[in-house]
């Protein structure tokens, strides 16, 4: 396994946080953006947002020659490119697949939860608004030297469009990185499916174990889109929680918080990795999938469909859910998601 999450640089730091039921919420830090500049606690104006704490990564060092990434790239790479490529090859390692052991890599593969929108996005495509810019300093009676010099550099506070740019801003390249630089040759593709994204990807994973057209999936998910644009996306569907303490399954909650972060898995087939003497933390017996259906907005779960997945996962582990003593789940803190 390999993970980079709030208050947690790996394994370790993050099993010490949550064995001691640490809060990695944290207001907004200035490594992120502004919250003079964007924060009201009035929810309906326009083009801000009114809950200023969320969980953070800290920053990471990445060193580019480690994998052969020339570093005039970086700035047209994506963060979570970067930080997807040293979460994986932490998890290889962990898993005992480091540099100094062979494995069979045309039949590993690497498939993913990322989110559709990567962040280089943002900012390279607000690059392209110099027409508009340019406009409005001409309708406001603004001579065309001084115009010019306006629109350059607002332009300049933008990255810049370059060879790379393409490639380093979309999110299936998040997988085709890591294949690519870790020499992967199997199956490699990223699935979007919201809040799921991570459990689909490892659904995906059985799946193709099970199969038997790979014998290893990294897999898991990526994101480190926890920018000004998606706070405005959730607080314009007014789900954000105005206190900035998410309180899932509770009478109190108010609303969720969004947080970033990576976790890696590597998984094979039991007999495989019993044979190769892997380490094996967890057995996964078995994965239930479902949609909702029609409901009455594309926001509105069903419990229906949330049941339908739980008993496919239940009768393909042969468990009666009698027996279950813990249960994980995703408690977004919204009324209507948590009583779903």
């Amino acid at each position: 396994m390999g993970c980079l999450f709030p208050k947690s640089s790996g394994l370790k730091a993050y099993w010490r946080l949550l064995s001691r039921g640490e809060d990695a919420i944290t207001d907004i830090p200035e490594t992120h953006w502004s919250t003079e500049d964007y924060f009201d606690a009035d929810p309906k104006k326009p083009d801000h947002i009114y809950c200023k704490r969320g969980g953070f990564i800290s920053p990471v060092s990445f060193d580019p020659t480690e994998f052969g990434i020339p570093p005039a790239t970086l700035e047209a790479t994506d963060t979570s490119q970067l930080l997807g490529l040293v979460i994986a090859k932490k998890a290889l390692e962990d898993s005992g697949y480091g540099d100094g052991r062979t494995f069979n890599r045309d039949r590993t593969s690497v498939i993913l939860g990322v989110t559709g929108t990567q962040e280089l996005v943002i900012p390279l495509g607000a690059r392209l608004g110099h027409p508009i810019w340019r406009r409005a300093l001409e309708n406001s009676g603004i001579n065309p030297e001084k115009t010019e010099e306006v629109v350059q550099r607002i332009s300049d506070s933008y990255v810049s469009w370059q060879e790379n740019s393409f490639p380093g801003l979309l999110g299936n390249v998040v997988a085709g990185r890591i294949c690519n630089r870790l020499d992967l040759g199997g199956t490699n593709c990223v699935v979007d499916a919201a809040c799921a994204s991570s459990m689909s990807a490892i659904h995906l994973a059985v799946m193709e174990l099970i199969s038997g057209r790979s014998d290893m999936v990294i897999t898991g998910g990526v994101d480190a889109l926890n920018d000004i644009f998606m706070h405005m996306c959730f607080t314009r569907t007014m789900v954000l929680s105005p206190t900035g303490d998410v309180r899932p399954f509770s009478k109190n909650a108010d609303g969720t918080v969004l947080g970033e972060g990576i976790g890696i898995f590597v998984l094979k087939r039991l007999e495989d990795a019993e044979q190769d003497g892997d380490r094996i933390y967890a057995v996964i017996k078995g994965v239930g999938s479902s949609s909702d259906g029609k409901s009455q907005s594309i926001y509105s779960p069903r419990a229906d469909g949330q049941v339908k997945a739980l008993q496919m996962a239940y009768e393909e582990a042969g468990i009666d859910p009698a027996t279950v003593e813990l249960v994980e789940a995703h408690g977004t803190g919204t009324r209507v998601g948590d009583e779903v």
